[in-house]
């Protein structure tokens, strides 16, 4: 396995306006490394999905981490009900109150952050690759040109899945993201 395919993948966005599931790369390309998603918050782990049943990695990460809350939800055509309407839901910019904790199964898909300049950052998710947002990012989500992933959604406690679209820079939970982000 070469250290490309074990990493992940994030780039600063153009503003094209062009198909929201197209990578949207600038030119020259701008990689965005985990340290510097680390410094907004985000983590990542890199999984073996084809063992998510019984991994113990996996088991061991839900535990630190307290994830008690599981379900698996698969994004395509045919599976989705009102599937374009929950893409374009998905891809409204907004925040949640608790952490986003998104596993992928199999397929592809992209999370999209901003960073503290309020730039997009896109992250492409591949299978095996697991990522949580910090409770007070505005984020969005969005398929790739595959248009198919399944993925494993994981929760502390009860799964809340109100989103607050843009502009919620007055909840408290904003206000704390954006004061965890000064020291970084």
């Amino acid at each position: 396995m070469t250290m490309a395919s074990m990493g992940l993948e994030a780039w600063y966005m153009d503003g094209s306006d062009e198909d929201q599931r197209k990578p949207h790369r600038l030119n020259p390309n701008q990689s965005v490394s985990l340290d510097e998603l680390r410094k907004l918050g985000v983590f990542y782990w890199k999984l073996n999905a084809d063992a998510h049943e019984t991994d113990p990695e996996l088991k061991k990460i839900r535990k630190e981490q307290g994830y008690s809350y599981m379900d698996i939800i698969t994004i395509a055509r045919d599976e989705l009900p009102n599937y374009e309407e929950k893409l374009k839901m998905f891809y409204e910019e907004h925040l949640h109150l608790d952490d986003e904790i998104r596993y992928i199964l199999d397929g592809q898909a992209y999370f999209d952050v901003r960073d503290k300049e309020d730039r997009w950052i896109r992250i492409a998710m591949k299978k095996g690759d697991l990522i949580t947002l910090p409770a007070g990012i505005y984020h969005r989500f969005t398929l790739d040109e595959m248009n198919y992933t399944k993925a494993m959604r994981l929760f502390v406690g009860e799964p809340v899945w109100k989103a607050y679209n843009r502009p919620a820079d007055d909840s408290d939970i904003r206000k704390k993201y954006v004061a965890s982000l000064q020291g970084s």
